[in-house]
């Protein structure tokens, strides 16, 4: 109980501002990495608030920056913070916010997208079952624009297999996301895994069919959908999945509800079922193919020539 009370009450010493600390370690957001800094603690506290209480909760945060974000999650009774940076020139600062909160700061110098450990970084005994309650753990994250699709891709499937950070069970995720880069105009989102997935087949079929639907999003759905077929049944293949699925051929992919993708999905998990090899199957192994052969016949052609 006391312990408890002691991390609710905990705030941070006086510290040089985020400003501060930019102009001391001479920090500049690199645009080529879509970085941008938070400089407000009244928005990196509005941020943090999203998350619910994180009283005595376990965090882990993303890309952490100068440590904008880090504060709020300190001063918020956390009993401690896991910073994940990859960009070295940040860590010295994010130092100083460790050593101003002894035993609350563990620092990793690395890529969240490599970085694999995430599944052993808590302590044992937060661990839930998926059917209770989410666990006393929360990921928080800026994230920047270059990086925020393929980790949410990481992530989802981590939630598929339980693995990851979700080994604890449904860990929740507060996560921004620019809105454009280089302005401090962002969107806060809180994720929570549901306890029984919306489409219940293999992450890695769902990633496909919806990952192909989205890559011609200015389409229709009967032009996306056919490049998951070889170029031999391409549009046989595509007119009966979409039949199967009920779903207008004419639809956009922005148009496209939950349960038309979960329609799509279970339909074209069943035509893998009877032909293996279409699972496997990649459109663009198949256009390499066609190149490779075109540059064979040109090189066979120039060297009967000379």
């Amino acid at each position: 109980m006391a312990a408890s009370r002691q991390a609710a009450m905990f705030r941070l010493p006086p510290l040089p501002t985020i400003g501060e600390i930019i102009k001391l370690f001479k920090l500049k957001a690199e645009k080529q990495l879509s970085q941008n800094f938070l400089l407000d603690l009244r928005l990196t506290d509005k941020i943090v608030r999203k998350a619910g209480s994180l009283k005595d909760a376990h965090v882990c945060e993303v890309g952490p920056g100068p440590g904008g974000i880090t504060r709020s999650i300190l001063n918020a009774g956390v009993a401690e913070v896991l910073l994940i940076e990859k960009d070295p020139r940040f860590i010295p600062g994010l130092q100083m916010l460790s050593d101003a909160a002894p035993g609350k700061v563990r620092i990793v110098h690395g890529d969240i997208l490599t970085y694999n450990k995430l599944g052993k970084a808590f302590p044992e005994h937060l661990m839930k079952n998926w059917e209770d309650d989410p666990p006393d753990i929360h990921i928080i994250g800026n994230l920047p624009f270059s990086v925020s699709t393929p980790l949410i891709i990481k992530w989802l499937e981590n939630i598929s297999k339980r693995d990851g950070p979700f080994r604890y069970g449904r860990t929740q995720m507060t996560l921004t996301f620019q809105k454009e880069v280089g302005e401090v105009d962002v969107t806060v989102i809180h994720f929570t895994p549901l306890v029984q997935p919306k489409i219940e087949q293999p992450f890695k079929l769902v990633e496909k069919v919806v990952r192909t639907v989205f890559q011609f999003r200015r389409k229709y759905c009967h032009q996306s959908v056919r490049v998951l077929f070889p170029e031999a049944e391409r549009l046989e293949k595509a007119e009966q999945l979409l039949k199967l699925a009920d779903v207008d051929p004419i639809l956009r992919p922005t148009q496209l509800s939950m349960f038309h993708f979960k329609s799509l999905c279970d339909v074209y998990r069943k035509m893998c079922d009877e032909d293996p090899k279409l699972f496997t199957y990649n459109y663009r192994d198949e256009l390499t193919e066609k190149r490779n052969r075109k540059r064979s016949r040109f090189c066979k052609t120039k060297d009967d020539v000379i």
